[in-house]
């Protein structure tokens, strides 16, 4: 039997499982959904390598919402609507509160699709950011005026000005929306602010981990092999973390060696017990990074000790020029995917744990074995409600009315993600207490 149809015998091995204990799998899943207020809203990056699945990145403050399709950004009106009236039922008057690069208009084309979908959900929504990149602007004006990628116009404010004519009465705010990760630290105006703010400021990545998340995950994922009795690595990837490291100094790098070295010996462990002829790599990641930055695949582990200046300043460099000390090292997932010639790997989005689309992330330059989210990325809209997609959703129904596919399996581990982030976020907050 070839590699490619061994490893399809694998997933559908896997599915046929699934699909038999799926009344068993969403009985334990949905009391978690129904009791824990879930993230507001949240994006997943999964990787499939055939012989195993797993998410790798998990997003509280998703940007990305111009890659969804009509049908998914149509759906996100109600479940946003539904989102919001929980949280503040009577509220009327929405802030969006957007990251600075406004000199990306993708960027500010995701902002823009968004307080659209907020505004055709019935509701006021503008925008508004602290512009500490361009101070100037907010000396002179209330707001500045944008140009999106799509052409579009998009007004952003200035939010200290905002805050203070809320705070004077004459600006009506009822809820905040945070599209910002607060990589640098949470604002003295958003600390002062009686308004609600989502997801929680406490959660930003100022103070969130990596590991934490995947801790969390863990725990969810233990209870899954478990009604399916099967080892739940093969839905989650093994990984170690490591603080207060200098990746300029030979101690810290000696450091991250014996480590990495201590995990590629238990995934090579993992591979033997499943039979699996691949070899296996490493991926070492800032434990508290964004935006795909300070991420480096590592084939072997004796490659840190002499990492050069070049490799060293990415993993060293953080978003807003923040020096990463926290590294996570995590195991390698190879993507099987192939999308219009390019490698891929999958990236749902979800508004608390309801389904709104995904796209494909896919690169040319990039080897199944490299991280995606690098300059020269390209999306590819991934739409549950055409053909192709259809039966992505992984809703109560009968293997009768519909057989499963393998989104359904992303779709129950971006679900499983999203109950983690919970965790995390309360975990967070309890400890700022």
């Amino acid at each position: 039997m070839s590699h490619f149809h061994n490893l399809l015998s694998r997933e559908h091995d896997l599915l046929n499982l699934i699909a038999e204990r799926q009344d068993r799998i969403l009985q334990w899943i949905e009391p978690y959904e129904r009791s824990n207020e879930l993230p507001f809203y949240s994006s997943v990056d999964i990787r499939d390598a055939g012989f195993k699945m797993a998410v790798v990145d998990t997003n509280i403050f998703p940007a990305g919402f111009n890659n969804l399709c009509e049908h998914g950004l149509r759906d996100a009106q109600g479940f946003l609507k539904d989102a919001i009236q929980r949280r503040v039922p009577h509220a009327r008057d929405i802030l969006i509160i957007a990251e600075e690069h406004t000199r990306n208009t993708w960027y500010l084309e995701n902002v823009r699709i968004l307080q659209t979908i907020i505004q055709q959900a019935g509701f006021n929504a503008i925008v508004a950011t602290f512009l500490k990149v361009q101070p100037a602007f907010c000396e002179q004006t209330r707001f500045v005026e944008f140009i999106t990628a799509a052409g579009e116009p998009l007004r952003v404010y200035c939010l200290g000005h905002l805050l203070e004519e809320f705070q004077r009465g004459h600006r009506p705010l009822d809820l905040v929306i945070l599209n910002n990760d607060l990589s640098s630290g949470i604002p003295d105006l958003l600390r002062r602010s009686t308004i609600p703010i989502y997801p929680s400021i406490q959660a930003g990545w100022h103070a969130r981990l990596k590991s934490l998340h995947f801790q969390h995950t863990d725990m969810l994922l233990n209870e899954l092999g478990d009604i399916l009795e099967i080892d739940p690595w093969l839905f989650s990837t093994l990984f170690r973390a490591l603080g207060h490291i200098d990746i300029n100094t030979d101690e810290s790098r000696q450091q991250l060696q014996d480590t990495a070295s201590d995990l590629l010996n238990a995934i090579k462990t993992k591979y033997r017990q499943h039979h699996i002829d691949e070899k296996p790599y490493l991926v070492i990641k800032s434990d508290y990074g964004t935006y795909g930055m300070g991420v480096l695949a590592i084939e072997d582990p004796g490659d840190i000790a002499s990492l050069n200046n070049k490799k060293r300043t990415k993993l060293l460099s953080g978003k807003g020029a923040r020096r990463n000390d926290r590294y996570l090292i995590q195991e390698g997932i190879p993507t099987i995917y192939q999308h219009n010639n390019k490698v891929s790997e999958v990236c749902m989005y979800q508004i608390e744990n309801h389904l709104i689309g995904g796209f494909f992330r896919t690169h040319r330059s990039k080897t199944a074995r490299q991280n995606l989210n690098a300059k020269g990325m390209n999306f590819d809209r991934m739409c549950p409600h055409n053909d192709q997609h259809r039966d992505c959703l992984f809703e109560r129904k009968s293997a009768a009315e519909r057989p499963l596919s393998v989104f359904d399996i992303y779709r129950l581990l971006a679900r499983i993600a999203a109950v983690a982030a919970h965790r995390e976020i309360r975990e967070l907050e309890e400890n700022t207490q």
